[in-house]
């Protein structure tokens, strides 16, 4: 008894995961999903930490992901764990990386191969969390999902569907991809949207960037789906943020408080922006997505809004009356 003890206490120690970057892979249904997880400098183990779920846009990756959106330096600061979820798809001939793409439900970019295939994203996110758990000290009242684009539209999937696992999200450039949206409880959400997004429109309709013709629904159609889903004030607090740099874009915040379980919606509308996840530099082969505001840092606004919005360990669960949307 003793040796198998101590041989089960080795293996618990070679398989916790430590401060810095690896890859975990994880088997769900007939599919072998992956994602990669980064540690902060902090974490030895001791207490149970937060966990943010990063979700690549479409036809990106997770690796990809990493150097986009720049969130394992706030990890870092901050002393969350950042994870990043690969979606499915192809490898394009002629093209070096992962071509990956999320369900995230019907109004979407249409031909991808996770909606074509009805991919079960949502439960490979459950599974992930799951896997994490093993490996990791997590704090389940404080795991949050962000994205953009294609994974804004996942995040919202999640909060409506996995509501139980979600405390809050941050959809970047991207509104919801179902008409309606049945949480089992309250999840604060912070949209960030871009007047100038020529890929998924502000006001909805088809995006002049977007080659697969989807007809998105408009950005205020999440808002007012939230908003009513959590219980908030339908009228907002509007604050314009400091114009710290003159790159043609204004940042215009609108908050919905008074939800259950102080719950809040928050939109983040850059003027003049675009296709971008703000406050972050591009490349000269992006500039066509348009402005990304320097008057703002989304990570920094991100971090903090979860912060303030961990799940509720006493809400009062909601699959009664308001079941799961089934999507394809």
């Amino acid at each position: 008894m003793v040796p198998l003890l101590a041989l089960t206490l080795v293996i618990t120690q070679i398989s916790a995961l430590e401060p810095g970057d690896s890859t975990r892979t994880i088997t769900v249904g007939d599919l072998e999903r992956s994602y990669l997880v980064h540690v902060p400098k902090s974490y030895d183990g001791s207490k149970p930490v937060p966990v943010v779920l990063v979700f690549h846009g479409g036809g990106s990756n997770a690796g990809q992901w990493v150097r986009f959106c720049g969130l394992n330096e706030t990890a870092d600061k901050a002393g969350f764990i950042a994870v990043y979820p690969n979606g499915t798809g192809k490898k394009i001939e002629g093209y070096p990386e992962d071509v990956l793409t999320w369900n995230g439900g019907r109004r979407q970019p249409g031909g991808n191969d996770a909606l074509l295939q009805k991919v079960d994203d949502v439960s490979f996110t459950r599974e992930l969390l799951d896997d994490l758990a093993k490996v990791a000290k997590v704090d389940a009242q404080r795991v949050y999902a962000t994205g953009m684009s294609m994974g804004a539209i996942m995040t919202y999937r999640l909060a409506s569907e996995l509501s139980d696992r979600i405390a809050a999200i941050a959809p970047v450039c991207g509104p919801m991809g179902t008409e309606t949206c049945r949480p089992k409880r309250p999840v604060s959400v912070i949209h960030f949207h871009g007047t100038e997004d020529e890929a998924v429109p502000l006001k909805g309709g088809k995006g002049k960037l977007d080659v697969s013709g989807t007809d998105f629904y408009s950005v205020d159609h999440s808002i007012r789906a939230w908003v009513k889903a959590n219980g908030c004030h339908e009228k907002p607090t509007t604050d314009e943020l400091p114009d710290r740099v003159d790159d043609g874009t204004k940042v215009i915040r609108k908050t919905y408080s008074g939800g259950e379980d102080g719950s809040q919606v928050v939109l983040v509308v850059i003027e003049g922006g675009g296709h971008t996840w703000p406050g972050r530099e591009f490349g000269p082969e992006l500039k066509v997505l348009g402005k990304s505001t320097k008057d703002v840092a989304a990570n920094a606004l991100i971090w903090e809004f979860f912060e303030n919005h961990p799940m509720k360990p006493s809400t009062t669960q909601r699959a009664s009356k308001q079941p799961t949307t089934n999507l394809p």
